[in-house]
This record gives structure tokens, sequence and C-alpha cells, in this order.
């Protein structure tokens, strides 16, 4: 496994996204109260009608996300620093990146992990790679603090966060996420047997990643 340098575009999109999911509106147009998730339901007035000809049905329940929600978009280069782009003065052509660092959307204060899994870890929640248990590659996960390689359900991914306010979520790409003792190949399933399920460290994050066990 490769450590890496700064990973300039996905660290600084920790930033955009964090921001996103903590100023969606607490009281948008639909009325949601969004400052607690998952978004409880209405209380409902008791029917009282016998007939069931003449009763009429509530509303259904739904979750969306408000009208001025924005769309959220993240890209994770591998092994990419301030010296490549050339937003940054680097050789590699991105005028994408030109773009958005012309139009102010240029961050050069921030932390790094040096690290894939550490990385990714921060930018799925937002938060410390060691809150996040990931204080380095799956592969080296141990049994101590900040260092177990699965995510505590006390941090909750962004991806969780803008699912439950209504918007659709996936992940493209390998996630590197899950430790090594909570990982198996799979297994081929016997005649007449249904195969156990298993996951894989390399598999991709959908919209709820997991911690690598069921």
């Amino acid at each position: 496994m490769k450590a890496t340098s700064l990973y300039t575009f996905s660290l600084a999109l920790i930033a955009v996204v964090s921001a996103v999911a903590v100023t969606l509106p607490a009281h948008s147009a639909d009325k949601l109260d969004r400052t607690v998730l998952p978004i409880p339901e209405p209380k409902r007035e008791a029917i009282t009608t016998f007939d069931a000809r003449k009763a009429t049905a509530p509303p259904r329940f739904e979750v969306k996300a408000p009208s001025n929600a924005p769309n959220v978009l993240i890209v994770l280069i591998d092994d990419m620093g301030f010296g490549q782009s050339s937003s940054f003065g680097g050789p590699i052509h991105m005028p994408n990146a030109e773009r958005l660092a012309n139009n102010g959307l240029r961050y050069n204060h921030f932390h790094t992990t040096a690290l894939c899994s550490p990385t990714r870890a921060a930018l799925l929640s937002g938060r410390n790679h060691h809150v996040n248990n990931m204080g380095s590659i799956t592969e080296t996960a141990t049994a101590f603090p900040g260092q177990t390689g699965q995510r505590p359900n006390s941090v909750a991914p962004l991806a969780e966060m803008l699912r439950r306010n209504g918007f659709s979520t996936a992940a493209f790409g390998k996630s590197h996420e899950t430790a090594a003792w909570g990982s198996a190949p799979p297994v081929r399933p016997i005649a007449g047997r249904p195969a156990p399920a298993s996951t894989s460290s390399m598999a991709s994050s959908a919209a709820r990643p997991t911690n690598g066990r069921r």
C-alpha cells in the first residue's frame, strides 16, 4: 500500500459537504423538523369514522430533499497533491478544477491523513480519522481505540445524513474501509444451500457505508 501525500481536492471537499449537511434548513417548506435524524413521522389524529367508505386516508409520510437543496458530488483522487493540478501551478491540465479555483474554491489550509483508508474515512464522515477508528490502513487494524478499522455507530457518514434528508446517494469505486478480520472471500454455494453472506474490503461503499459486518 503506497503512502499518499495531500489529497488536495478530496479533503477540501470535506468542508464543502459538511457545510451542505449542516445547513439544510431545520424547517423547510415541507414543514419537516430536520434537526434530528431520522426525521420523526408526524403525529396522526385518530380516525374515528367507523364506515371505511367514508374514511379519508392521511397523506403519506415521505422525506424529500428541500427544494433548494444542492447536488453534491465528491471526487477522490489518489496520490494527488498541490504539485500535480494546474489549478495550483502543476503540470496536469485540469480545466474544471481551474474554473472552480478561479471562482474562489481553492482550499490550502487543512490537515491530511497521508494514507488511503484514513482519508476515505474522513471524507465519508467529515470527522477525524481516529474518531473513525481508522488511524492507518485497514490491513493494520488492531483492537486499540482509534485503530480498530471499524467505524463506530456514533459516527454517521455524510451520505447517511443526506440520505435521511431525502437525497438519493451512491458511491462508485474502491473504498478500502473494511478491516481484514471483517472481510472474507466469496464462497461458492453448495447445491441446494444458500451461500453465506460475505464482504470485501475492496467493495464500493453504497448509499449506506457499512463497517464490514452485517
